[in-house]
């Protein structure tokens, strides 16, 4: 552990919250830089290579994500953060010295890169959690994705300010440059303590209070948190002792288990990665006019996900989680279907249309379903399966976006983006049911009240009923 004078709360909270940015730049670069990587390479008609290139940084955090979760609990919070930072550079760099037509070499390091991002996206959350006062633990699903979004609007103005750049160096560059964040995160997680909830089950008591005392004001606040800390980790231990994989799917969880997973998997298969990733081709395709001439409207995007992640965090614990997810779900249904109805009604319509029906949905989606995913999922799992449960809905998670990836240029290579479209709107309409019908409200509930809920619905599932 480091070990130097006192380390402001501050510090520590801004390079948790970094981490965040870091995994949303990488997630988008890839958007701005696409169109001249495929003019470059001529990959005009390889619509599976185009979607191998985008979705290899998903395919690679499908992994990532779980490998992390075993050898943070090994090695340390920290340093696996420390790890994934130099996997961010390495593969970054990797990636922007690709050789020409190198589509391979581009695919494997992106999957390289994605064992970072999932990594990422396991790490940073879980160390905030361990490092924040409790006061503060239930916002931070929603500070994590405001910081997520706000990478990914930063990759899109990167690559906003490249785009008049020669076509090689153009894309080359905007993927070299997501080495500096991670440049950036690196040397600012070595100044970070490890978290004391790992060191107190390493038994490391003294490190443990030492880093407690950067962030915790009061000596009796210290003490408190360290026993709470001890009955935790016994807690968990005895729940992971007493848990199989067979326990996800036994009678007492099944419904459950079957709920968190399932909404995970809605949020990717609804097709919100479609827009992210391919907004400058759906407008190429919509007008006509080149894509590099398009991106304005991926930072138009990233504003209005920024946005609709600070709304979240005004009514996060307002309504309850299923009225947000009706809503939104259906609304994001409704801007994927409309434009297929109104092609067929008005013919001539502008084709921008659809652009603005997906800006609708982004909206939707930025203050619904982007982050309350991943909020229900933290409360419905009771301890005993929480850690087996919880990796699974990531892994289906990612699974859906690495398939969307794939997926969305072959599709509309083969029938319009409307269509495409409408399809996704039917995957939304169909979550909307799917939270109706087989979701508890999590909302003002305790665990062992959801627990409950679980069973009950068990018992019920001819006809499940949901009565909160």
């Amino acid at each position: 552990m480091v070990d130097e004078k006192k380390i402001s709360s501050g510090f520590i909270y801004f390079f948790g919250a970094f981490g965040g940015i870091l995994f949303g730049y990488d997630i988008g670069v890839m958007t701005g830089a696409l169109p001249f990587l495929e003019n470059d390479w001529n990959l005009q008609n390889s619509a599976g290579v185009i979607g191998w290139i985008t979705s290899a940084v998903m395919f690679g955090a499908i992994f990532g994500g779980a490998l992390a979760g075993q050898l943070s609990d090994r090695l340390g919070r920290r340093k696996m953060i420390l790890i994934s930072a130099l996997i961010f550079v390495v593969g970054s760099i990797l990636s922007g010295i690709a050789p020409h037509d190198g589509q391979y070499f581009l695919i494997v390091v992106r999957i390289l890169l994605g064992l970072a991002v999932g990594a990422a996206s396991a790490l940073v959350p879980a160390y905030m959690s361990e490092m924040a006062p409790a006061r503060l633990r239930g916002r931070l699903s929603g500070i994590n994705q405001t910081m997520i979004v706000s990478g990914m609007l930063l990759s899109y103005v990167v690559d906003y300010l490249l785009k008049d750049l020669p076509e090689t160096m153009a894309w080359r560059l905007m993927l070299s440059l997501a080495a500096v964040p991670s440049l950036i995160l690196f040397f600012g997680v070595l100044r970070l303590p490890e978290s004391p909830r790992f060191l107190i089950k390493n038994n490391k008591l003294d490190e443990a209070r030492k880093v407690l005392s950067y962030i915790r004001s009061k000596k009796e606040e210290i003490d408190s948190e360290i026993k709470q800390i001890q009955e935790t980790a016994r807690e968990e231990e005895n729940a992971n002792q007493k848990a199989s994989w067979g326990t996800l799917f036994s009678n007492k969880y099944r419904y459950l288990v079957i709920a968190g997973v399932g909404v995970a998997a809605f949020q990717q298969f609804q097709g919100a990665n479609a827009i992210f990733y391919y907004i400058p081709l759906i407008v190429e395709k919509a007008t006509g006019h080149a894509a590099s001439s398009a991106l304005m409207w991926p930072i138009i995007q990233g504003v209005i996900l920024v946005v609709g992640s600070l709304i979240f965090l005004m009514i996060a614990d307002k309504f309850n989680r299923r009225t947000l997810l009706t809503m939104g779900g259906t609304i994001m249904g409704l801007s994927f279907i409309l434009p297929v109805i109104l092609n067929l009604l008005i013919p001539n319509a502008n084709p921008m249309m659809i652009v603005a029906f997906l800006s609708i949905y982004v909206a939707l989606y930025s203050f619904t379903w982007a982050p309350l995913t991943w909020v229900l999922v933290g409360e419905i799992f009771p301890l005993i399966i929480r850690g087996r449960a919880s990796g699974l809905a990531s892994s289906f998670n990612w699974i859906g976006s690495f398939l969307v990836g794939l997926l969305f240029p072959i599709m509309t290579a083969s029938m319009s983006q409307e269509t495409v479209f409408a399809i996704f709107g039917v995957i939304c309409l169909l979550g909307v049911l799917f939270i109706r019908t087989r979701v508890p409200e999590t909302r003002g509930h305790t665990l062992e009240e959801i627990e409950k809920i679980g069973e009950k619905n068990v018992i019920e599932e001819k006809g499940v009923k949901i009565d909160l």
